[in-house]
């Protein structure tokens, strides 16, 4: 029983923090090493608005050259895990906005390591880096569409100690950038101390408390600012192949040229292999985000908002109709509110600001079709709603994608 026991808190002690490899990680480690993977692909894809809340409505087709490679190296006491895919997207129709270009980044790499001193001592080190275009509302940081690429980065460290057969603890560093180029006040830097008591209720159960305090650094006319986080929450392994996470609490923050708020919090990730071959995944985040809070009010002039609050639900599923295709769907729905309102320009404007309310919405679904062992083709459309009271955000897009990709 105790080597059972043991086994599962350690199991169970590797889901942490989700935001190091998106809201959809729950924090399982590889199984098995797996050499270098090399793969070479390309797509094409036709958008109807390649600037969204820029300008005119303008149509482009677009090129999308990329190449990835990863591997997993697991000994007894350490696990590797490498991944990186480098790509452009280009389009052949001249951009008529100023500030866009029409070639641009769309590549992204992480490493993960894993190491165990010993049955109770473990390190371990996520870290992604981006440089791209779109945002990826998987990873919980940008929700509008900018310009130009954002070069994003995160590095969450953390110390795993199991003090007795049934009581652990995570202590840890979280680094996070975002650097938007000639976009200004949304620069973002922000590290996070954290630390979570880890109980295990039994051997498929674990209950959780964390406390976290993190320093947000603004950019321009942004306000720095400090967030405290305090949770309790339980992590769940329901099936060998499904388990979820669920952390509810208080979110106190202070902003350093405003006011000081207090809001509900909550996170929420679950996988799920519903049968051999169906997968689901989910996640969910409630609380005020710190970035992306000044902004052009339709009356006010430009307006930094204290009060950030960001609903974010993801679903994305797998589903192999046969060994040949897949079919792949996804949603993300965001509603923000922004509150708490103050001027920012010269001269200050002096009457009352409103508050503002958007809601984006965002669908896709796509098949893979494998045709042998290597090469592997592609099809899917995507569409995308903001419905919003900032100047610039109300817009619809669709993308439609054909592309090919070989793997050696």
């Amino acid at each position: 029983m105790k080597t059972k026991m043991c086994f599962s808190l350690f199991g169970l002690m590797s889901v942490v923090s989700a935001s190091a490899q998106g809201l959809y990680y729950v924090g399982s480690e590889a199984q098995e090493s797996k050499p270098i993977k090399w793969a070479v692909g390309a797509s094409v894809t036709y958008d109807d608005n390649v600037n969204p809340g820029f300008g005119p409505k303008q149509d482009s087709v677009g090129l999308n050259p990329w190449v990835s490679l990863s591997f997993v190296d697991i000994t007894p006491q350490t696990t590797w895990e490498v991944y990186a895919r480098l790509g452009l997207i280009y389009y052949l129709d001249d951009n008529n906005v100023s500030g866009s270009n029409n070639l641009n980044s769309q590549s992204r790499a992480g490493v993960n390591l894993t190491h165990r001193f010993n049955e109770r001592l473990r390190f371990s080190s996520q870290n992604f880096v981006s440089y791209e275009l779109e945002p990826d509302y998987s990873y919980g940081y940008a929700s509008s569409r900018q310009l130009s690429e954002y070069f994003y980065w995160q590095t969450d460290n953390s110390i795993g100690y199991r003090w007795t057969e049934r009581l652990g603890t995570y202590t840890g560093l979280n680094l996070t950038g975002a650097t938007y180029g000639n976009v200004s006040n949304n620069d973002r830097f922000t590290w996070e101390l954290y630390n979570q008591f880890r109980y295990q209720l039994g051997p498929q159960t674990v209950l959780t408390g964390d406390y976290r305090y993190a320093q947000t650094t603004g950019d321009g006319l942004a306000s720095d600012s400090t967030d405290q986080y305090i949770l309790a929450g339980v992590e769940q392994r329901f099936s060998p192949n499904t388990i979820g996470i669920v952390r509810v609490g208080v979110q106190l923050r202070d902003v350093a040229d405003g006011s000081s708020t207090s809001s509900p919090y909550g996170e929420l990730a679950l996988n799920s292999q519903i049968t051999q071959p169906w997968m689901v995944r989910v996640f969910g985040r409630y609380g005020i985000e710190a970035y992306d809070t000044v902004l052009s009010h339709p009356s006010a002039g430009l307006v930094e908002f204290d009060d950030r609050r960001t609903l974010r639900i993801g679903i994305t599923s797998e589903y192999a109709i046969s060994p040949m295709f897949t079919v792949l769907t996804g949603v993300d729905y965001i509603p923000t509110s922004y509150a708490s309102g103050r001027t920012v320009t010269t001269p200050p404007f002096l009457g009352g600001i409103s508050d503002l309310n958007e809601d984006l919405l965002n669908l896709s679904v796509g098949v893979s079709v494998k045709f042998n062992d290597y090469l592997t083709g592609t099809a899917s459309y995507n569409y995308t709603n903001s419905t919003s009271d900032v100047v610039g955000r109300d817009y619809d897009r669709n993308r439609i994608s054909l592309g090919l990709s070989a793997e050696f």
